[in-house]
């Protein structure tokens, strides 16, 4: 077994066979406070999909087959594997108070709900229309997303990280390392010391030499 798959299973959270994932992620406390130690829920079955055919990504634009939500188009902003759910940026929603107390009632907000995979469908961009799609490698070996439809190419999102940064519109700064600086090899192997290397750069003659010591 490779070591990174070794590690990949070291950092997988050790869950019961029964536990029912939601929206929150299993180590946080609103998750741990739906499932806590012993108690038992009923099974949900979820439709197997393996990863590699799964094809509804974060960022893409999906219409609504069903629900009272049905026929509008929205943003995917949040992916669910575990449940086959996404949620659609300001659709399906539902409103809420969050912190009562009291004597005070909350505030009351909207909050989007997951909607299964199988109510929406992924919007075509050449006309806006919903449709299908199938995984599929093009003349250059690159797996993509066609239409069955039109038979177009459908491209992945572009999603920026949580610093703001967009990959692939990222152009180089003048403080920028470029690749072939970072490819360049600068480093020499030598056998001095730290303090030798230093003194030989400065032109500093040293005759003495550290005594011989030895690491038991």
């Amino acid at each position: 077994m490779r070591l990174t798959a070794f590690l990949s299973m070291a950092a997988k959270a050790a869950l019961p066979k029964d536990y029912r994932y939601g929206t929150n992620r299993p180590w946080t406390v609103a998750a741990k406070r739906l499932n806590p130690p012993g108690k038992k829920r009923r099974k949900v079955f979820v439709e197997p999909i393996a990863h590699e055919d799964w094809s509804v990504l974060r960022g893409d634009t999906v219409e609504i087959l069903a629900g009272k939500d049905k026929g509008k188009q929205g943003k995917v902003i949040q992916v669910f594997r575990h449940r086959n759910w996404v949620i659609l940026e300001g659709l399906n929603t539902h409103f809420r108070y969050i912190g009562k107390t009291g004597d005070y009632r909350g505030t009351y907000i909207a909050s989007e709900a997951p909607i299964l995979l199988s109510d929406i469908a992924l919007v075509d961009p050449t006309d806006r229309k919903p449709t299908q799609v199938e995984w599929r490698f093009t003349e250059e070996g690159e797996k993509v997303r066609v239409s069955v439809r039109t038979g177009r190419i459908v491209p992945k999102p572009v999603v920026e990280r949580r610093d703001g940064i967009v990959p692939q519109q990222w152009k180089d700064g003048p403080k920028d390392t470029s690749p072939e600086d970072t490819l360049d090899k600068t480093y020499v192997p030598s056998l001095k010391t730290l303090e030798e290397e230093v003194m030989e750069k400065l032109s500093i003659q040293e005759n003495r030499r550290p005594q011989t010591s030895y690491w038991y």
